[in-house]
């Protein structure tokens, strides 16, 4: 039997709030060895030295609004759940054709028996999830962590404290796109210092702000690399309109039955992309939508 990897989830439960602690506490060292301890006194010392630090602060503290913007939407944004004793309406011109009404959803032990079988993307009939206790739409999956389901599930992120689902998919592009930026701007900012200290160059600074320095280069530089491979993996998911449960479980589908081209997909997910609008949609409309 294959192991799952996504049973891993249920042991991200006992994490909690500490990682938006362990998060916030990062952004509040890199605020400190970048703005405290280098280009704010950059900003008396004239010249070249004024201009480079106006634009490194400006853009700094925009991406870091934008970074904490994204990283609490996604963290207090419900990815999408499933509301109690779903069910979807029948289509009296499509009857039974209708794939969302599939085999007769008004007997309970009927679709017990008929209902699809759990991690099959492939198959059109209703399926129903034996934890909750309820029907529950296509691309919905069951969130151990969460104990409940989750529409258009992506994974459960430990980094947010959440389920990233159909509700909070773009905020969660967003944070890992910001945070690239971020990252990647600390890191070419902070670059002088560390090149000096392995160089035995002469640096005017304690040894706690040269720490906090050493520290905030190091993590960021670090971030910036892993949330880059993020960044390209769920943009080629976004791409096939998959996510990452039905990329593991559609191995072998020859064809996806969700793709409608690149530029479509892309529009579901990220309208308006860089600004901080909201995605909503009506349920009912949720399996057209998606």
């Amino acid at each position: 039997m294959a192991w799952n990897v996504f049973r891993f989830c249920t042991a991200l439960r006992a994490l909690g709030s500490i990682m938006i602690v362990f998060v916030l506490a990062i952004i509040g060292v890199t605020y400190y060895a970048v703005v405290v301890a280098h280009y704010a006194p950059s900003l008396f010392l004239g010249g070249f030295n004024t201009v480079s630090a106006i634009v490194v602060l400006f853009l700094f503290h925009f991406l870091l609004v934008m970074v904490l913007w994204s990283y609490s939407s996604v963290v207090l944004t419900d990815p999408g759940g499933v509301p109690p004793n779903w069910r979807p309406l029948r289509d009296e011109e499509k009857g039974d054709a209708d794939p969302l009404v599939g085999s007769g959803y008004e007997s309970a032990e009927l679709c017990l028996n008929q209902s699809a079988v759990p991690g099959d993307p492939t198959n059109q009939d209703l399926r129903f999830c034996f934890k909750c206790n309820q029907f529950k739409p296509p691309r919905t999956h069951h969130c151990s962590v969460c104990k409940r389901c989750i529409l258009k599930m992506d994974h459960h992120c430990v980094w947010v404290v959440n389920c990233v689902g159909a509700l909070n998919y773009k905020y969660f592009l967003l944070f890992l796109f910001y945070t690239f930026l971020e990252t990647t701007l600390v890191s070419l900012s902070l670059l002088r210092v560390f090149i000096d200290f392995f160089n035995d160059g002469e640096i005017d600074e304690t040894p706690g702000t040269l720490a906090a320095t050493f520290i905030t280069f190091v993590l960021n530089i670090a971030f910036a690399l892993s949330v880059l491979g993020f960044l390209i993996m769920h943009i080629s998911l976004v791409r096939a309109n998959t996510t990452t449960i039905e990329a593991y479980e559609k191995k072998t589908s020859p064809k996806w039955r969700y793709d409608l081209g690149w530029k479509k997909n892309f529009e579901q997910v990220t309208p308006f992309f860089f600004l901080p609008k909201p995605l909503t949609f009506g349920f009912d409309a949720y399996p057209v939508w998606l």
